[in-house]
């Protein structure tokens, strides 16, 4: 369905490719220099999306060693955790790619270093309050996605465990995926992947010092870390290029992001501990709609946070 949507728009724009099926025709397209140049940044891209799944593996082989539901408390809480990382980072990545790479191919350093700024900025406004929900206000969200069936209230602390692993490293998780086009624009596909073989050493270390004390939230915990390294090494190589190099105004920024996200953070405890949540199990429709209300008012706190501290986001979306 994907490739047909992307097809028709390429038909549309008078781009679609033709398809070649002669043997003669396959070669020539095989030697182009382009599909050479193609081949050879699509490598370490693919061995970079290998060593996430190693360390996919690795995890699911630990937690099987682990209490009996360890491998689906990891799973449920995933689930949660990819809902941000896809809604901001693939959605930010997506739309800054083509715009740093085409900064690049006209040699545009300004615009390039902008888009980054911007990108960043939005990860820092959007995945920090985000990170806080997962913290702070973990046990209402597994329960009303969750808390039914065979679930137990057990197995509800022990999702919330594995959730707040991951709301550690929720941050980096989505400045990946606005850091690693920044070098991808460069065609420098080499480095993310160094950086993420590393990481992926460095979590598995964790792994060790961390099971035995906080057992499987441990294998979140320490990928969640190991996500922040990897976003900080990724930074500190651009701006050690110097293609990045940050606008003014970063510190009034954080300090405004920072101010919401303390009163949202105030109020999501305020609205943990004020309703017993697992125990509205009986009361499904209820707890969902607490949960929808809880939400809509943790969205108005923030921005309007951020408006009251002088925040100007619509210029900020529009940049």
């Amino acid at each position: 369905m994907q490739l047909g949507v992307q097809w028709l728009g390429l038909k549309k724009l008078n781009l679609q490719p033709r398809m070649a099926w002669r043997w003669s025709e396959l070669r020539l397209a095989w030697a182009d220099p382009g599909t050479q140049n193609i081949l050879r940044l699509m490598g370490p891209a693919l061995l970079g999306v290998g060593v996430a799944h190693i360390s996919m593996l690795i995890n699911t082989q630990i937690a099987s060693h682990l209490a009996p539901g360890s491998v689906s408390w990891i799973t449920y809480a995933d689930r949660l955790m990819e809902f941000p990382t896809a809604l901001l980072g693939v959605a930010l990545g997506v739309v800054l790619m083509p715009q740093l790479a085409a900064a690049r191919a006209s040699n545009d350093a300004v615009k390039y270093s902008a888009m980054l700024d911007w990108g960043l900025r939005l990860v820092l406004l959007l995945s920090v309050p985000c990170a806080v929900a997962l913290l702070v206000f973990p046990t209402p969200l597994v329960a009303v996605l969750y808390h039914y069936g065979a679930m137990t209230d057990f197995d509800v602390r022990q999702v919330t465990h594995a959730l707040m692993g991951w709301g550690v490293g929720l941050i980096g998780l989505v400045a990946l995926k606005v850091l690693a086009p920044g070098y991808y624009a460069n065609q420098d596909t080499k480095t993310p992947v160094k950086v993420a073989v590393v990481v992926l050493v460095i979590t598995q270390m964790l792994n060790y010092a961390l099971v035995p004390v906080f057992a499987h939230a441990a294998l979140t915990l320490s990928i969640g870390i190991g996500a922040m390294i990897n976003a900080l090494w990724l930074l500190l190589g651009l701006l050690k290029r110097g293609s990045y190099k940050p606008l003014a105004g970063w510190g009034m920024f954080t300090l405004q992001v920072l101010a919401a996200c303390a009163l949202l953070a105030v109020f999501l405890m305020w609205a943990n501990s004020s309703v017993d949540w697992v125990a509205l199990r009986a009361q499904s429709l209820k707890r969902i709609w607490l949960l929808a209300l809880v939400l809509l008012a943790s969205a108005a706190i923030y921005f309007i946070a951020l408006w009251a501290a002088g925040m100007k986001l619509r210029q900020l979306v529009r940049r």
